[in-house]
């Protein structure tokens, strides 16, 4: 008998079980009552794990209280079901910092620097009470002149009564990002359940190598800037059979061209790229996914298939403000549900929202190009808007196989008729008064629609006009368009052109 062949793979599981170490929060003094304040104790299983090389930091059954806590490399933090780590509702409980420009602020629960080889796993749940957090008699309001230029000025998005959909209005203090993962390799978030966070949720800074699978977030639809999950300066990241309910958007993807030289502050220097998104259920008061937006470097490189977004504020939006360019975009497979809403949300009932406008003065301003929708189903409150300027002009954009249903909106008479590109430097071109095409596209060049149909849900006001509607363009093609323009405005056409070279249209067109 080769003794070899007993003992080899003996030491091999001898080995393998001494490195699969588990670190019960309870043998370090954590307290699951719902009351004590376990911060220390968490920190010091977190601590000991890391000192012996790594394994499991155990959450077992029961309610822990905490404020902000630390993972480190090859370290599993693992929620058994029924386990909750619950934020504490005292600030003073939060780890303090500087932040430039705006002076001490809070981390939140959890704060992972430098870290490898790390992972959230499990059933439990992370709740960051939020109800502690925010005045919830009272809305935000829009900020002083910012509805001048709606077509309601002052009853823009009035609220009868109540609330509305919000926002309510944000104590002067409270925690920063509830989750923080910052210059960390190979992260794994699976399974848990993330709610009531009262601020961005889930945030992914400066990573390399990250998996999000079967993650819940759950925040009330009530809150301002209560991302979901929030993907900045960040490459080859992987988010499937996610179901994410936020306030402010559901997926946020950004490349933010700061950096901090302040010890456990986040370093936003990198493109953010490689990033793939599937299978996944969005509701947003904002954007289900929004890709850039202000203060970025570059994104590129983005697949997004397999998703509804629902009872949104806007579906997909793709914004560009400065120097940082939006490229290889495919999104393919997608139900879109948006309306509009009351209160101080960003965006105005659009499916899909593609824009490129200066937010300073100053610089260069990016490009939006090479984007892709395919296989796309809308039913929403305003039509598709493509917004570019003379100084960034949209490229290469291309819709193939989209139905789009233009739906009525009780909330017309307060809200219709406009839109937002807040985010901007012109306060004239932030929010304001304009009309409805079912596709609305300005300043675009190599603009592609092939298979659009387009239904219209009695519209009953005049702003609703042309059925495709798109001005100062370069190449345009627009092939089996089977809609119209609104019906009862006796001007509004199927399509509509002006103040472009090079269109073909296909007879089949009516």
């Amino acid at each position: 008998m080769n003794l070899k062949h007993i003992f080899i793979p003996a030491i091999i599981a001898i080995a393998s079980e001494g490195l699969s170490q588990t670190y019960n929060i309870r043998d370090f003094g954590a307290v699951a009552d719902g009351k004590t304040l376990n911060t220390a104790a968490i920190q010091q299983t977190i601590d000991k794990c890391y000192s012996m090389g790594g394994g499991m930091v155990y959450v077992p059954t029961g309610v822990y209280v905490t404020g902000t806590i630390h993972l480190k490399s090859n370290i599993n933090l693992h929620l058994e079901a029924g386990a909750v780590l619950k934020g504490s509702t005292l600030m003073s409980d939060y780890e303090p910092f500087e932040r430039p420009g705006f002076g001490k602020t809070h981390y939140g629960m959890l704060f992972t620097l430098n870290a490898e080889n790390v992972s959230i796993t499990g059933s439990g749940t992370f709740d960051g009470s939020e109800e502690t957090f925010f005045n919830w008699n009272k809305a935000k309001k829009i900020e002083w002149g910012g509805t001048t230029h709606t077509r309601q000025k002052e009853n823009f998005r009035k609220v009868i009564s109540g609330i509305g959909d919000g926002p309510v209005d944000p104590l002067a203090s409270r925690p920063r990002q509830m989750i923080i993962f910052s210059q960390c390799k190979n992260v794994l978030v699976e399974n848990v359940l993330i709610a009531k966070s009262p601020f961005w949720t889930l945030h992914f800074a400066d990573c390399d190598g990250v998996i999000v699978k079967g993650v819940k977030i759950w925040n009330s639809l009530e809150t301002p800037n209560s991302d979901g999950l929030d993907i900045t300066s960040c490459n080859n990241v992987n988010v499937s059979d996610c179901d994410i309910r936020a306030g402010d958007d559901a997926i946020a993807i950004t490349g933010y061209a700061y950096h901090y030289e302040l010890p456990g502050y986040y370093n936003l220097r990198h493109k953010s790229e490689n990033i793939n998104i599937s299978d996944c259920n969005l509701q947003s008061r904002s954007s289900g996914i929004r890709i850039g937006f202000e203060d970025q470097n570059t994104v590129r490189n983005i697949n997004i298939s397999n998703i509804n977004i629902f009872d949104s504020n806007r579906g997909i939006g793709i914004f560009v403000r400065d120097s940082g360019s939006i490229e290889n975009i495919n999104i393919s497979g997608a139900t879109i549900e948006t309306r509009l809403h009351t209160g101080d949300w960003w965006g105005n009932g659009e499916p899909v929202h593609i824009s490129a406008i200066r937010s300073k003065n100053g610089g260069i301003i990016g490009q939006v190009k090479n984007v892709t929708l395919r296989d796309i189903i809308c039913r929403s409150e305003n039509g598709i808007l493509l917004y570019g300027t003379d100084e960034s002009i949209l490229e290469n954009i291309r819709f193939e196989n989209i139905r789009f249903k233009l739906l009525n909106s009780a909330l017309n008479e307060y809200a219709g008729g406009n839109i937002d590109l807040r985010g901007c430097l012109d306060p004239k071109q932030s929010l304001f008064e304009h009309d409805i095409p079912g596709l609305y596209a300005r300043f675009v060049t190599n603009l592609v629609i092939n298979d659009f149909a387009l239904e219209w849900e009695n519209p009953q006001y005049p702003f609703f006009t042309h059925g495709i509607e798109v001005e100062n363009f370069r190449t345009l093609r627009i092939n089996n368009f089977r809609g119209s323009g609104a019906p009862g405005n006796a001007s509004a056409k199927p399509v509509s052109i002006e103040n472009g070279s090079d269109f073909e249209q296909s007879p089949e067109n009516k």
